[in-house]
C-alpha cells in the first residue's frame, strides 16, 4: 500500500481505494462469520436485538470515528444499516437452528 502522497496519477489512487476497499469487504465478510457464530449464545430475538449492546456499539463507532477524523454521523448511519443487516442474518441463523431442534424432537 502506498501513502496517498506517493500516488502520481488517479490511476494509482483509485487502485489503493480499490485495494482498501477490498480490505474492508473481506472483514466485513470475516465479522459475518462472528455474526452468525454468536447465534449458539441467544436462545430468543431479544437476546438478538441486544438494545444496550447496540446502543454501545454505535457509540463506541461515533468515537472511533471521531479520532480518525471522520464524521461521526456517517459513519452512525453506516453502522445502522450494517446492524440492520446482521440482525436478519441472526434472525435466520436462529430460525432455521430452532427448525432443526424441533425437526430431530420429533425424528427421535
Amino acid at each position: 500500500m502506498k501513502r496517498p502522497e506517493d500516488c502520481s496519477t488517479i490511476e494509482e489512487i483509485r487502485n489503493e481505494i480499490d485495494q482498501i476497499d477490498q480490505q474492508i469487504i473481506n472483514s466485513l465478510g470475516k465479522r459475518l462469520q462472528f455474526v452468525k457464530s454468536i447465534v449458539r449464545f441467544k436462545k430468543d430475538e431479544e437476546d438478538i436485538l441486544a438494545r444496550k449492546r447496540y446502543e454501545q456499539v454505535l457509540e463506541e463507532r461515533r468515537t472511533w470515528a471521531i479520532e480518525k477524523g471522520l464524521d461521526p454521523d456517517v459513519i452512525e448511519e453506516l453502522y445502522k444499516s450494517m446492524v440492520r443487516y446482521f440482525i436478519e442474518v441472526q434472525k435466520n441463523t436462529l430460525h432455521d437452528r430452532l427448525q432443526q431442534q424441533a425437526a430431530s424432537t420429533v425424528v427421535k
